[in-house]
């Protein structure tokens, strides 16, 4: 069963439109809700009259900032956003009151009448001004608005560079985007007494659980989070979002059920890709080895630190690149500005770091004289070596994942030569890009199995489905692991009530760890069925397997149900749990960081025209390292998805502010990619190892995709970019200043 394509469970459901998204709940008396949003960057002394606005027909409850106590802040690590403003706003599009009504008119028509006053103060928007003397301070206990410094230290930088026969500086930077989900935020909530049920698009239910009895004074035990399947995530909804305010609101409503759906225009308002400003300076020998880097970041994280704490660091670790480096320091800042929060964008942190090192590998190689693609090769690392945390690295195929990529490009050899393009200015180019990138370091998940006497099995799993095929992959792992038909199998996703811990539903992680949990479950399960199995087939457990629901001596079976049956049970249930407890020193960024490290590489073929600046992508060939992969034609589509969204911010994703204030807030003005815009040729391969060890593949072959495009851009043309997005008004810019010089 592993191994093979079978469909997603829910296929024909999704083809046919009846999946039951969070968008589609309906509750006995429910109310709708509606947000009034700050239209002020920065600003204090709130007054908020709601007196005309209690006065529509239809509307039941207002909240402000008034109803809260003083544990009505929240944050994954920096408790500090409020449910709602209370006496100030650091952001266009803060919600300052939340309305609760019969119908979503009334509800729109409330938030019209609702008098705010505020005295306006001045903003700040970019990282880097933020942290400079005289900037507006956001936030009292970070005077210099900077919440998170991550450090790496790794080997004597003096002396490494001084070894080295060239250094080159270079900066790269990333706009803020938008995670652009099809499905909003969307989410549900009442009250019965003190227990509070949620129902909530969300990646992560088990944090919304946490925070909303941290925020309620209330027993985590209170509160119940239920989670339907997700119409795409990509980060945006992997922390906690507008979970409190819709259970505050509820709090107001005597008991009476509200629901909140964002439109478009507040997706962008409320969680956003970290624009990045990322300076790198590479010392490098003459024979084509590194000495030294030294790398300085800049994470915007927006009014507040919401996941950018735990990100910061990834994004530290992640900067050095998957290159034999001796000596590497690395500085990463999150910054308080007056925009949106920033939270994890699909590929988080790696995108903007790939984006980063793999350009500057481009710019060194053609400087050095190497060709692009053998100087990877010639400092790629390879299995048993150390990274600049001091970790040892296993099952490692970077070298593997590059070869496999360029190939894919159709060409003999990445050495031979290019086509000329078709057609008077008409310019291709190759270009190639890896990366490598951490997980969790710390995390948990568990899972358990109900066996019942029909034999039919029961997987409980907090693993989020969001597209992305993650029901289905544990359900194959069940059905491989426990020898039990994959038709006999049930999946019940997340209900923090009825389903075990899961961390989250992100970073790449569930098939391996949610994966490895149901693993354990099924070994227990498998225990179990051979002790009550072994007396009614009068043979050693040792001599005892289990195949297709049956477990099997050597010529005779009994089956699962039978075994329960004959035992007088109606029912057996067993659990699992995996867990990965790794870290690295504040100070020195020493120790591990991750439980094995995620592995990719893109190679593209780009046709740029000289005249207008239009970049066509005419192939790409993407590679993911898997370790074991449990479902071939799902993987190829995380793959080919992964290069296709990634697309976006190479070319076209930015959020635009003027004077923080948002001006293309929706799929008009915000351009995402469309089938138009898809390789004529893409390939994507996954790599596999003997070990067996499952990793993912959710994120990897992403990053890579705005460098290898970059580095075909400059293999075409000879002009480098060096802040996304790639533009043709970038490139014909960059044309002309190549041209006058």
């Amino acid at each position: 069963m592993i191994g093979e394509s079978v469909p997603m469970l829910d296929s024909v459901a999704r083809v046919m439109g009846t999946v039951d998204y969070m968008i589609n709940l309906r509750l006995p008396k429910m109310l709708f809700g509606k947000i009034v949003r700050s239209q002020a960057p920065h600003a204090k002394s709130l007054k908020v009259d709601v007196t005309n606005a209690m006065r529509i027909p239809g509307v039941v409850a207002i909240l402000t900032g008034e109803d809260l106590g003083a544990n009505a802040f929240y944050g994954v690590a920096i408790k500090d956003q409020g449910v709602v403003a209370v006496d100030r706003v650091r952001y266009v599009g803060e919600p300052i009151a939340a309305i609760a009504a019969e119908s979503l008119d009334a509800a729109e028509q409330a938030a019209v009448l609702i008098d705010i006053e505020y005295h306006e103060l001045p903003a700040v928007f970019d990282a880097q001004d933020a942290i400079q003397a005289g900037a507006p301070n956001l936030h009292e206990k970070f005077p210099n608005n900077i919440f998170k410094h991550a450090k790496l230290r790794h080997g004597d930088m003096d002396a490494a560079f001084a070894e080295a026969d060239e250094i080159f500086e270079d900066t790269f930077t990333s706009p803020v985007a938008q995670q652009a989900s099809l499905e909003p935020h969307v989410s549900a909530a009442q009250w019965d007494g003190e227990h509070l049920t949620i129902w909530t698009a969300s990646q992560a239910p088990f944090m919304v659980r946490k925070s909303l009895s941290e925020i309620f004074g209330i027993a985590p035990e209170a509160v119940r989070v239920i989670v339907p399947s997700l119409g795409g995530g990509y980060g945006g909804k992997g922390h906690i979002r507008i979970e409190p305010l819709v259970a505050a609101m509820a709090r107001k409503t005597n008991g009476r059920p509200v629901k909140f759906v964002l439109s478009r225009a507040e997706e962008f308002v409320t969680v956003t890709k970290h624009a990045a400003s990322i300076t790198l300076k590479t010392g490098v020998k003459r024979d084509g080895t590194f000495t030294a880097r030294q790398a300085t970041l800049y994470w915007n994280g927006g009014a507040y630190a919401d996941a950018s704490p735990m990100l910061v660091p990834a994004g530290m670790v992640r900067a050095v690149g998957p290159y034999r480096i001796p000596a590497v320091h690395v500085d990463s800042y999150g910054v308080y500005t007056n925009l949106p929060p920033a939270g994890a964008y699909r590929g988080a942190m790696s995108s903007q770091t790939t984006w980063a090192y793999e350009s500057q590998m481009d710019i060194i190689a053609r400087k050095m004289g190497w060709d692009p693609f053998e100087f990877r090769m010639k400092n790629l690392f390879v299995s048993g070596e150390h990274f600049a945390t001091g970790e040892e690295l296993h099952d490692v195929h970077f070298v593997e994942c590059l070869e496999v990529s360029a190939k894919g490009l159709g060409v003999p050899s990445p050495l031979t030569p290019l086509p000329k393009g078709e057609g008077q200015g008409m310019r291709v180019g190759r270009g190639y890009g890896v990366m490598m990138k951490s997980t969790v370091a710390t995390s948990k998940s568990q899972a358990r199995l109900k066996l019942k006497d029909d034999g039919t099995v029961t997987l409980y799993t907090s693993t989020v489905e969001m597209g992305q095929g993650g029901h289905t992959t544990m359900a194959q792992i069940t059905a491989e692991t426990l020898g039990v038909p994959l038709r006999a199998i049930k999946i019940i996703g997340p209900d923090t009530a009825i389903t075990p811990f899961d961390s989250t539903t992100s970073a790449s992680r569930s098939t391996s760890m949610m994966g490895n949990a149901v693993i354990a479950a099924c070994g227990t399960m498998k225990k179990k069925l051979f002790e009550l199995g072994s007396p009614l087939l009068e043979t050693p457990v040792d001599g005892l397997r289990t195949e297709n629901g049956f477990v099997v001596a050597d010529e005779i079976s009994i089956s699962f149900g039978d075994i329960l049956k004959r035992n007088d049970l109606n029912t057996v249930e067993e659990s699992g749990e995996y867990s990965t407890s790794f870290g690295i020193d504040p100070e020195t960024g020493q120790g591990v960081a991750t439980p094995h490290w995620h592995q990719g590489a893109g190679a593209a073929e780009v046709e740029v025209d000289t005249e207008t600046g239009r970049i066509t992508i005419l192939k790409y060939s993407a590679a993911a390292f898997a370790g074991r992969v449990v479902n071939p034609r799902m993987a190829q589509l995380q793959n080919d998805g992964n290069v296709i969204f990634g697309l976006g911010p190479t070319l076209m994703e930015e959020i635009v502010y003027d004077g923080g204030q948002p001006i293309n807030p929706n799929l008009a003005d915000y351009s995402i990619p469309s089938i138009r815009d898809i390789p004529a040729e893409l390939i994507s391969i996954c790599i596999e190892s003997g070990e067996g060890e499952m990793h993912g593949i959710g994120e990897m072959t992403l990053p890579p995709v705005a460098p290898a495009i970059a580095n075909a851009i400059e293999d075409a043309v000879g002009v480098r970019i060096k802040d996304l997005p790639i533009t043709a008004e970038k490139i014909l810019r960059a044309l002309r200043e190549k041209s006058q010089r």
